[in-house]
């Protein structure tokens, strides 16, 4: 069994490189010559980096690589990561069956057929975003006046919060997924956001409606931190994702004229668009955590019981031994084996929810806006490279 060299190759996250697009330089060049490699974290600890489309779906389907934050040597990717570990637990870090008996009651909450019967009311909050964005005006940024608020309508509507509260929260999300967020910072974040989904909880006892927050509470199997913990993730994972893969899809798009051309000829390609797009951005930039429970033998390489496992799902998703020419965005492409919703039982709860609002949205904005194009250079638009969720900050769009 060989062993891999225990130097670290470099700290994680690794700096950007040319194309925004790309993960970083320093991950694409691992997979070529240590795809299973030695790395430190931002606070100088050891961790393993996985980079193999291959390696990263044994791992996240093997029981033997935990997502339980709480045990020795889970890998956190930032300060304010390990800050959030603290307080109420969420399902998505914990082990099954703990974690399989919270997540049960949120599946059919996400089934496809529940999904899709929301259709019709996700292209009505579309058409609704963009005739007020485009009355009278020929320009506007697309992130705050679309990209955002149409997952964060959707969310709501869902878990029954108030939209009006939407900046509030916004905010709070943007403090606890910034990396470089202060642990103080964190704090404050995480507990304005905890009481207020506990406030609201509370309020469902004698005031229910046809959200899921009401729903969990008439269950009677949690108790009011339980619920809270579950809508801080929903709504945070709700609004934040959605919204950032909207607007780098979109300017993807812009980026490549000759892809943007086919949907608009082809707008029955949108589903399998979206699946490629997911693909070629997988926002989640700074990978899938886990730690291993026991000695696990992978690829040639030893990992021990204890050892933290980062898992870049964004290299493994351009992986030539899967995709080929990975590094290129093709609409036409096959691409439904990514992995930017993860894989195993922990993939994203979301996911169907997830599709339907970028279809609509991606759909909604090429019939609507054939002239769609950015307002300002490519080079001015700010990435969100701080971010544990990638994306821009602002998408400056006229048509």
């Amino acid at each position: 069994m060989a062993t891999a060299a225990q130097t670290p190759r470099f700290t994680h996250p690794a700096a950007r490189g040319t194309c925004p697009f790309a993960p970083p330089p320093a991950y694409q060049q691992a997979q070529q010559d240590e795809p299973i490699g030695r790395i430190s974290l931002w606070d100088g600890s050891p961790s393993w980096l996985l980079t193999r489309h291959e390696d990263i779906k044994a791992v996240l389907s093997d029981a033997r690589f935990s997502s339980d934050s709480t045990r020795p040597g889970f890998p956190f990717v930032s300060a304010g990561a390990r800050q959030l570990n603290n307080g109420q637990p969420v399902f998505i870090r914990m082990d099954d069956p703990e974690h399989a008996r919270l997540r049960r009651m949120l599946t059919g909450e996400f089934m496809i057929k529940k999904v899709e019967a929301l259709r019709p009311e996700v292209q009505r909050i579309a058409d609704e975003l963009l005739d007020k964005m485009t009355e009278g005006r020929t320009g506007a940024d697309l992130v705050r006046e679309f990209a955002l608020p149409l997952p964060s309508l959707v969310i709501c509507l869902l878990l029954g919060v108030p939209y009006q509260d939407h900046e509030f929260f916004q905010e709070c999300s943007r403090v606890l997924l910034r990396r470089d967020s202060s642990v103080e910072d964190v704090i404050a974040a995480q507990a304005r956001l905890t009481d207020y989904l506990e406030e609201l909880t509370d309020t469902k006892h004698t005031h229910p409606d046809d959200g899921i927050l009401s729903r969990l509470v008439e269950r009677g199997e949690l108790n009011t931190a339980e619920i809270g913990a579950m809508g801080r993730l929903l709504l945070v994972a709700g609004h934040e994702t959605t919204a950032n893969m909207t607007a780098l899809s979109v300017l993807a798009l812009l980026r490549h004229p000759a892809q943007l051309e086919h949907l608009r000829r082809h707008p029955e390609a949108v589903p399998g668009a979206v699946e490629e797009l997911l693909r070629y951005l997988t926002i989640v930039h700074s990978g899938l955590t886990r730690v291993a429970t026991e000695d696990v033998e992978l690829g040639g390489v030893r990992i021990r019981a204890g050892e933290g496992v980062v898992c870049m799902i964004s290299t493994a998703n351009r992986d030539t031994a899967q995709f080929a020419d990975g590094d290129s965005l093709d609409l036409t492409r096959d691409a439904r084996r990514h992995l930017a919703f993860g894989f195993g039982v922990h993939q994203c709860l979301g996911q169907p929810l997830a599709r339907l609002e970028l279809q609509i949205a991606l759909d909604t904005l090429l019939r609507r806006l054939p002239e769609l194009r950015l307002a300002t250079a490519f080079e001015d638009v700010r990435f969100r490279g701080e971010m544990l969720i990638y994306g821009v900050h602002e998408l400056l769009i006229a048509w």
